[in-house]
């Protein structure tokens, strides 16, 4: 029996590989034939988990829920207006200087490399980095000038833009009045012991998870522009909301903002670059060890091994929303396996008690 039962567990165990890889593989050509409508709804269930919070606050004011939602989404159409009025045409103004920029950035770093060729050549190191550096110059010169010829297509953009964000805000206006007899309704469609469990660790994961990121991502963007602004440093604007949008990404996306900036503000000034780099990690360590596990904690229960391999997957399957959604899924997944262990542990003990003499 023994011999039995362990052979059958080699059997699911060897399936049980391929079926998953299969899962994966179908989920990934699905979401890349409805690339555009997936986006979409996963933006506007989002916002709509998000502003349920604000939504609550003014029912519990004593507003109506339909109210409460248009309250909640007027407040927010008119902030994005202020930004989109305000902010938003500063950060195309510095990212277009940027472009424009890159390229006398790297004439200007060219005597460093050539020193450094020259060190590399008396020592007999394989480096060539004047001609790298000229390879790189090239190329950026040639995009800044595509850049300059594709204005029609960015227009293009911009509304194909325009009308997403329409499609998410009445999306999610929809989503917060009927949403929770939609989710309602799928819930019922799984069994007993599945359902409770699976939309209790989903609400958990996703609520929480993405007002930490946000708060996270608005904590580097709100901290570090003023530093980049008294370090003179150039778009210090556009490079403090970069650092803040990477922050988006869970646990990696800091780091790589700041490796960006980093290398950026190398080409133009080695010296700026240092302070850069210094003064962004103090932060980020600030965030990472006290600002964070006060917000966060560790309600995903993940190893940070299983956290970046749902990273992995989450972009190779979805590109950057799918980086972003990785790891509440992830934890959404481990949260409802936990529940329902915990549910047949409950049912087993009961009945363990009753058969004891």
């Amino acid at each position: 029996m023994r011999r039995s039962a362990s052979f059958q567990r080699l059997i699911v165990i060897g399936l049980s590989g391929p079926i998953v890889a299969l899962n994966v593989w179908v989920l990934s050509q699905a979401f890349s034939y409805f690339d555009h409508l997936f986006t979409v709804l996963t933006v506007s269930a989002i916002l709509s988990f998000l502003l349920n919070y604000p939504v609550k606050f003014f029912e519990r004011v004593g507003i109506s829920r339909a109210q409460a939602v248009i309250i909640v989404l007027l407040i927010g159409i008119t902030l994005l207006v202020l930004l989109g009025l305000t902010l938003v045409p500063l950060i195309f103004d510095q990212l277009r200087g940027l472009l424009l920029g890159i390229p006398a950035w790297l004439e200007m770093s060219q005597d460093n490399l050539a020193w450094l060729d020259k060190w590399a050549r008396a020592r007999r190191l394989p480096l060539d980095l004047t001609g790298f550096s000229n390879r790189i110059t090239v190329r950026v010169e040639n995009q800044v000038q595509t850049f300059a010829g594709e204005a029609f297509g960015f227009a293009l953009g911009t509304l194909s833009g325009l009308v997403d964000t329409v499609l998410v805000v009445v999306l999610a206006f929809y989503m917060l009045l009927y949403g929770d007899r939609l989710w309602r309704g799928l819930i019922d469609l799984l069994p007993s012991w599945l359902g409770p469990a699976l939309s209790t660790s989903l609400r958990l994961n996703f609520h929480n998870f993405f007002i930490t990121q946000l708060m996270l991502g608005l904590f580097m963007f709100v901290t570090l522009t003023p530093i980049f602004l008294v370090l003179k440093l150039p778009f210090a604007l556009l490079f403090g909301l970069l650092i803040g949008v990477a922050e988006l990404i869970p646990f990696i996306g800091a780091t790589l903002g700041i490796g960006t900036v980093t290398i950026l503000v190398l080409f133009q000034n080695w010296w700026l670059a240092i302070q850069v780099a210094i003064l962004a990690v103090v932060v980020q360590q600030f965030k990472d060890n006290i600002l964070a596990p006060r917000l966060m904690g560790n309600f995903t229960g993940l190893n940070p091994i299983w956290i970046f391999i749902a990273l992995l997957m989450g972009a190779e399957i979805a590109g950057l929303l799918g980086a972003l959604v990785a790891v509440p899924i992830a934890g959404t997944i481990k949260g409802t396996i936990d529940a329902v262990r915990a549910q047949k542990v409950d049912r087993v003990m009961p009945m363990a008690v009753d058969e004891s003499p």
